[in-house]
């Protein structure tokens, strides 16, 4: 049940929920992430760290970038099964399509400063 809780948590924040929803359009950066959201980037990696523990996300390191994106692999029962339900939902919500678009020109080589 321990595992069941942690998930749902990590989804009952909003930004936590934004974030997993910009993933879907492709992989992203912290600074990219913290550019949309417009948070600090100590929060942007706790929200992170949260999806991370729970397996929702899984993170890469690209030269001087770590590239967070969804976790399509099979270990996390609970994650496995939200992952294409939260695809299905909010299409409609303005603040997801504003992110989305963001997503699309939010260029990493502009806003991070590494």
């Amino acid at each position: 049940m321990r595992d069941l809780i942690k998930v749902f948590k990590a989804l009952s924040d909003p930004n936590r929920v934004r974030i997993l929803k910009m993933l879907e359009v492709r992989p992203l950066c912290v600074c990219e992430i913290t550019a949309i959201l417009e948070l600090a980037p100590s929060t942007v990696s706790k929200h992170l760290s949260l999806l991370r523990d729970v397996n929702f996300i899984l993170d890469e390191k690209d030269g001087k970038w770590v590239n967070y994106e969804l976790n399509k692999t099979q270990n996390n029962e609970f994650a496995t099964r939200l992952l294409p339900l939260l695809a299905d939902w909010l299409p409609d919500d303005e603040i997801i399509q504003s992110d989305r678009e963001k997503v699309a020109t939010v260029d990493r080589n502009h806003v991070c400063s590494v």
